[in-house]
């Protein structure tokens, strides 16, 4: 467990660094790509529904995207919790998977 949290720690202080410092040259339509919240919906998503290391990464992901930002310090940090638990919730109660 220890392990898997330092991972995805470095991981989103990674990809947040390379988002606000280096994407931000490359907009499409005049908008920069979200990594961090993809990555955060990807672990969710391919998670076991029983597991919380998701939303452990929405918190980190959206505290690091905190950090970087102008806006409220916990804006994106619940944002990101809030969204990992909805998708939790979602897959526990209406998606059936087999299990492995």
């Amino acid at each position: 467990m220890i392990k898997r949290v330092l991972i995805i720690f470095v991981v989103f202080y990674l990809l947040a660094l390379l988002q606000t410092s280096f994407f931000v040259h490359f907009k499409t339509w005049g908008a920069v790509p979200n990594f961090i919240l993809i990555l955060t919906i990807l672990i969710n998503v391919f998670e076991k529904p029983r597991r919380n290391t998701g939303m452990l990464a929405g918190f980190i992901g959206g505290f690091f995207l905190d950090i970087f930002s102008s806006n409220l310090i916990g804006f994106y940090a619940l944002t990101f919790l809030t969204l990992s638990f909805l998708i939790k919730i979602i897959f526990r109660k209406y998606v059936w998977a087999p299990i492995r």
